[in-house]
Parts: structure tokens; sequence; C-alpha cells
């Protein structure tokens, strides 16, 4: 009889294989860690990810809210958005931007300081894309509807 995995080696089994993106950014936005599921999601490497900043991974356009929300986070080591889910574009390295939903996990020392932010990220395009396209189809039927009603 095989003895049981240990905990951690079930932990890191999971964080690594999962399809989701996991990844840590330490308090200035570095990363240092980045599983498998990001590189699939977003086409950058472990090695290419670490140790760049997330402005990898961020629009252009939305950096300044992002990093004005993550200094708060930082400050105040607590973010509603590790209970709640966070809708956010993301950027592919192609360029291509994702629709995502994530939450975040704040990471602390012994002593209580945040040392920074794990991010659980799924990309849901696909859906986004559904529901977009739904919605179209239903205010054109309304607005026939209206026309011809």
């Amino acid at each position: 009889m095989t003895t049981p995995p240990t905990q951690e080696w079930l932990a890191s089994t999971i964080i690594a294989s999962s399809s989701d993106a996991i990844l840590f950014s330490d308090r200035e936005g570095i990363i240092r860690f980045w599983n498998s599921g990001a590189e699939q999601m977003f086409g950058v490497t472990a090695a290419e990810a670490l140790g760049q900043s997330l402005d990898l991974i961020i629009p252009e356009n939305l950096r300044g809210r992002h990093w004005d929300g993550y200094g708060r986070v930082m400050a105040s080591g607590s973010s509603r958005y590790s209970t709640n889910l966070l809708s956010a574009p993301a950027l592919h390295r192609n360029g291509t931007r994702l629709s995502t939903e994530f939450s975040m996990v704040m990471v602390k020392d012994e002593a209580g300081v945040m040392l920074g932010v794990a991010a659980i990220i799924r990309d849901v395009s696909a859906r986004w894309k559904r529901e977009k396209e739904l919605k179209e189809r239903i205010a054109a039927l309304e607005a026939d509807k209206g026309t011809n009603g």
C-alpha cells in the first residue's frame, strides 16, 4: 500500500497544474509565482514572467486604476475581492484582450505584514462573448417588435 500524499505535495501539485492562472505578486507588483495555467492563459512562460511587473498582463489604459487599487490593498491588507470575484480585462502576449474573473488571496507574514497578493484567474472571454451576442439579439428583437408592433 502506498502512503497518502502530504498536504504540501497535494497543494503544490494542484496549484502548479491548475488550468486557472494562479500567480503571486509582491508588494511592488513584481510577479514571483506563475503557474502553467497562467502560461497558457497569457502566452507567457514562467521564466519570462517571473521578476516582471504585473503590467505584463494589464491593458495599458487600465494600469493607473490598477496601481491605485493595488496600493490601497497593500496599505490596508484587505480587499473585498478576497471573498468576491473581480471582473477585469487582461492582456495576452499577442495583444488580445481577455475577459477575466479572479479572486485574491492576501499573503501576509507571521506578524501580519503584507507580502503581496495571490490571484486565481479564470478566462471568461467565451462566456462574455456569448452573453454580449444574446443581449444584442434581444435588443434587435425588441427594436423589431417596436417597429412592427
